[in-house]
């Protein structure tokens, strides 16, 4: 169950890794307002990735408790 919570929290990451490159290539073209919302994207999948992250650390840490 905690490497599937893994899983899910790295794909979350990888969500947020492609909005942030999504930015910063709005950002590139010239394209400020599309950038500062594909930023504004960004940072909230970031902080759901977090949340992902933890949940499996959780998880990781409760099935080592019971080894």
């Amino acid at each position: 169950m905690a490497r599937e919570a893994h899983l899910e929290a790295a794909k979350h990451h990888l969500d947020a890794a492609s909005k942030h490159l999504a930015a910063v290539g709005k950002y590139n073209e010239g394209d400020v307002h599309g950038a500062e919302m594909h930023a504004e994207e960004s940072w909230g999948a970031s902080q759901f990735a977090d949340g992902k992250s933890v949940e499996a650390h959780r998880q990781a840490t409760m099935a080592l408790k019971m080894i």
